[in-house]
């Protein structure tokens, strides 16, 4: 059995409650830490007062090529990346501030985040199994998430050349019916 120092203990007890204050489902803390999955239950209860979650990871790489999921994933990753390679951060660290990062450009744009904890890890995962791979667009020359084996020449991104669907979402559609109730009771005024 490896005896860690109470620092390297208290380290790690701090990086699973930053995972699970993001959100981290029990799979990627058991992956990512090396608690004990009783321990790790234990604080992810005391973090967010009730048992973890059941059930499977997404595992599918297709759902990261629809419009919307592209474009996010394609920004977190991207954020990754540099966290990674330029400012030199660790794995974990970089996964942690990468989403922590993603989520505040969500607010701040006033967009609702796409990908949770969760399925960013899953990304980098996919991008580590070289499932996936960056493709740039020919158009804004930005990076963008395309699986490993696509065409690479003269590919559009989904923020250059959103589908016509793109906004047509059950938010727009509410604007649009209260706009078309308030123009009715108007009328009728």
């Amino acid at each position: 059995m490896l005896k860690r120092s109470l620092t390297e203990d208290a380290q790690e007890v701090f990086r699973a409650i930053a995972l699970i204050e993001l959100g981290a489902r029990m799979q990627v803390l058991e992956s990512e830490l090396t608690l004990s999955r009783d321990r790790m239950i234990r604080l992810y209860r005391e973090v967010k007062g009730v048992s973890p979650p059941k059930g499977m990871l997404p595992f599918s790489a297709d759902w990261y090529m629809t419009w919307l999921a592209n474009i996010h994933a394609s920004l977190f990753y991207n954020t990754y990346l540099f966290l990674k390679n330029e400012a030199r951060c660790s794995h974990l660290d970089a996964l942690t501030k990468g989403y922590r990062l993603y989520l505040e450009h969500c607010q701040h744009s006033e967009t609702e985040p796409v990908l949770d904890l969760t399925r960013a890890w899953t990304l980098v995962r996919f991008f580590d199994a070289d499932i996936l791979q960056l493709t740039k667009c020919c158009r804004c020359t930005g990076k963008f998430v395309a699986h490993k084996h696509d065409l690479q020449h003269n590919v559009v991104c989904g923020a250059c050349q959103p589908p016509s669907r793109a906004g047509k979402t059950k938010k727009a559609a509410a604007a649009r019916q209260e706009a078309l109730s308030a123009a009715q009771v108007a009328q009728a005024a």
